[in-house]
């Protein structure tokens, strides 16, 4: 697979939803739902402190540039969220309480307290559904042109919850369907690099998996979610190495799916089984 320069990227977007490198060629959609910490001016900042509006619970630092550097090197499509988890978190159903927090870990969102249900479904309508949409509308056009898409979602998370400090230093997480998270850890763990773990620092009993489930297992299609602990990614080189270590085990590991991500024939006659 060639690689893709970053100045031969094209984008589309809009204030809520953007996606990168739309003619990327993989058989692979990337996406990054906690990619911005901005919040709408009509919020008011959701009333929010400074350190709470720039802190992991208003985004994913670090998780957007990894992403985008995948992006490059796997020659794939990027879906990324352009408002804060706090305004509508993509990762969530409307019906989670944690869409729209009242608080996240130690930070009140005084902005999201005693919503109306008109309120929520507002949010729902500006931000999540138009962002799922998308992400749909990228997966229907793989399956159009005959793939069957990968799915990887990419996220970052804090080295200290809650007073607690988390060892693991990169997640490979899924849900019921395992199938391209068994063969990425197998790929990944003999990197003496980082600490990798199975479903950790979450797993699907944290409700982090919405978005592969619905999306992608819910069509036979593979999927991941990976979590890189967020100082492990604050500066460029250092994404550039997770970046590097990511991709380069997504391209030692897709050709074992040949038959999951490439259809014969026209539109998406998948043969990739539903997930129990």
């Amino acid at each position: 697979m060639s690689e893709v320069k970053i100045d031969q990227i094209e984008s589309v977007g809009n204030d809520i939803v953007e996606t990168i490198n739309t003619g990327g060629a993989a058989p692979i959609v990337l996406v990054c739902e906690h990619a911005s910490k901005f919040i709408p001016a009509y919020l008011d900042g959701l009333g929010l402190s400074e350190e709470a509006a720039s802190s992991h619970a208003a985004w994913d630092p670090g998780a957007l540039v990894v992403a985008e550097l995948l992006a490059t090197r796997l020659n794939a499509p990027l879906v990324a969220q352009r408002v804060s988890r706090l305004v509508y978190d993509c990762n969530r159903p409307p019906e989670a309480p944690s869409a729209m927090p009242e608080k996240s870990e130690i930070f009140e969102v005084p902005g999201n307290v005693s919503l109306s249900d008109e309120q929520r479904l507002d949010r729902v309508n500006k931000y999540y559904r138009p962002f799922q949409a998308e992400v749909k509308q990228v997966i229907d056009a793989k399956q159009a042109s005959g793939q069957l898409p990968v799915m990887i979602t990419i996220h970052s998370f804090t080295p200290v919850y809650n007073g607690k400090k988390r060892a693991v230093e990169v997640g490979v997480l899924h849900d019921s369907d395992t199938r391209f998270a068994d063969a990425l850890l197998n790929a990944l763990c003999p990197s003496d690099l980082y600490d990798i773990q199975r479903n950790e620092p979450y797993g699907p009993e944290d409700g982090v998996t919405h978005t592969l489930v619905s999306q992608a297992q819910s069509r036979g299609l593979l999927n991941v979610m990976i979590e890189v602990r967020n100082d492990l990614i604050a500066k460029r080189a250092d994404q550039e190495q997770v970046a590097e270590l990511l991709g380069e085990a997504i391209l030692q590991v897709l050709p074992q799916f040949s038959a999951e991500t490439a259809v014969s024939g026209q539109g998406a006659t998948t043969k990739a089984r539903a997930a129990d």
